[in-house]
């Protein structure tokens, strides 16, 4: 599903022959244009100038040979599996990020993949300020047959975790997977509701969220940086699922979020069904950048 992502970065290095400046050049632009922070551009192609100039290579395909390799470990340095085990049940995943970016369809997805593991899981509808979060997270409960914790519209967030915390101990669950509001990253209040949130998972599993991870919209560009920048101060994020990467989207997001904020790329979302939710692999993604 990554094929089509970078195309003018594959057609740049279609050509055979000697690599030129303009080679340098054009590549810088077509990162940007393809949603890498221009610093991040800039950082790439002046690590490929220099690693291009001490081994003396001169063909277009030497240069996409290192290009290739830097890439994947740049994306590398910041990898990290997903938590699979928790010191004491439940295992607690936090799911953060703004509306519209696929976190209900990511918690789904995380659910489906857990059950298929013989997981039980049970759900926590604490995105509380819209009625619609709480009703879409039933209708995915319902369809996979998982347990949904959920209070009335307006309700404290916390509250839900707390019960949701106590409900799975009760019960033996496995999986926690808690929603939280999704409104715009820029409010404040949010921000407040989301440190308060894990002060009660902390205080009530005597740790930390095992994970907590923000769902980002690859097609939204540079926005995406700025929501994980805002979400990383609040919540102190584990890790990235970046959504929409089904040959629509541009996919740069992914190089700068792991480079400027050392952010690992955890699950990329690939699709609509409940499979398409694919571990993120470096190698495999340089590779389909530069064929």
């Amino acid at each position: 599903m990554l094929r089509n992502l970078f195309r003018r970065v594959a057609d740049l290095f279609a050509g055979s022959g000697e690599a030129t400046d303009a080679l340098f050049d054009e590549l810088e632009e077509v990162l940007i244009a393809s949603d890498v922070s221009a610093k991040v551009s800039a950082l790439i192609v002046g690590r490929l100038r220099e690693a291009v100039r001490e081994e003396g290579v001169r063909t277009v395909d030497g240069v996409k040979e290192i290009l290739r390799g830097q890439l994947a470990e740049m994306l590398a340095r910041h990898v990290a599996p997903l938590t699979l085990t928790a010191p004491e049940a439940p295992l607690l995943y936090l799911i953060v990020g703004v509306n519209g970016t696929g976190k209900t369809t990511t918690i789904a997805k995380l659910a489906a993949r857990f059950q298929k593991q013989g997981k039980t899981v049970l759900l926590a509808a604490a995105d509380t300020f819209r009625a619609a979060a709480i009703d879409q997270l039933q209708v995915w409960a319902d369809r996979l047959g998982a347990d949904l914790v959920r209070h009335q519209p307006g309700g404290d967030p916390a509250a839900v975790l707390f019960d949701s915390i106590r409900a799975a101990q009760a019960r033996g669950t496995d999986i926690v997977i808690a929603d939280t509001a999704g409104r715009l990253h820029t409010k404040r209040n949010l921000m407040e509701e989301l440190k308060k949130v894990s002060r009660v998972v902390e205080r009530e599993l005597g740790r930390p969220a095992d994970e907590t991870l923000l769902v980002l919209d690859a097609t939204t560009g540079q926005n995406a940086l700025t929501q994980a920048q805002q979400f990383q101060e609040a919540t102190g994020l584990t890790g990235v699922v970046l959504t929409k990467l089904d040959g629509t989207a541009k996919g740069g997001t992914l190089l700068t979020i792991s480079e400027e904020l050392c952010l690992p790329i955890k699950l990329i979302g690939v699709g609509e069904k409940v499979e398409d939710l694919e571990d993120f692999d470096p190698q495999e993604f340089a590779g389909m950048l530069v064929p």
